[in-house]
């Protein structure tokens, strides 16, 4: 069965100095790592920091896109991990008809965050999620602290082992 995730916030691998966003389940119990490029963890930024653009951003043009030939997006799906890369979906509607594109999860969370769809993640992927500790997700700088403090509790073999 596949889980609802949320954005909880993009940090920086210590290691590799590389871009994790960092997906935390509602009950605030477990947090998923993902690793993605600057580019996309900006997307991302973008959206949960309420930022205005003067211009659409690619994933906005995607939105924009969805919206003006009658798609909805209904949710993301965080499929699998298979040789240290993610694997997603973007689960579309159009009518009756319904359709899945593969995606990056990258992508799909920048568009899943711009369309209000749900960020679903497979029971395979969710076996790399780890134990979040008392995170407050409602004091942001105490939240980055926590998940700071969460990545460098992990094994060093995990970092930069995730491909985007």
């Amino acid at each position: 069965m596949l889980k609802e995730m949320l954005v909880a916030g993009v940090t920086v691998d210590p290691t590799t100095k590389s871009p994790i966003v960092i997906l935390r389940d509602k009950g605030n119990k477990l947090a998923l790592p993902i690793w993605v490029g600057a580019l996309e963890a900006n997307a991302i930024v973008v959206v949960l920091e309420q930022m205005e653009m003067a211009r659409p951003m690619t994933h906005d043009l995607m939105r924009s896109l969805l919206e003006s030939i009658g798609v909805s997006l209904s949710l993301i799906e965080i499929a699998d991990v298979r040789d240290n890369t993610y694997y997603a979906f973007l689960h579309l509607e159009q009518g009756s008809k319904r359709f899945s594109l593969d995606s990056r999860p990258s992508d799909a969370i920048a568009l899943a965050l711009r369309c209000r769809a749900p960020i679903m993640v497979s029971p395979e992927v969710m076996e790399h999620a780890l134990p979040i500790e008392n995170i407050d997700v409602t004091e942001s700088e105490k939240h980055k602290d926590k998940m700071t403090e969460m990545l460098e509790r992990m094994d060093p073999e995990q970092y930069s082992k995730y491909k985007m």
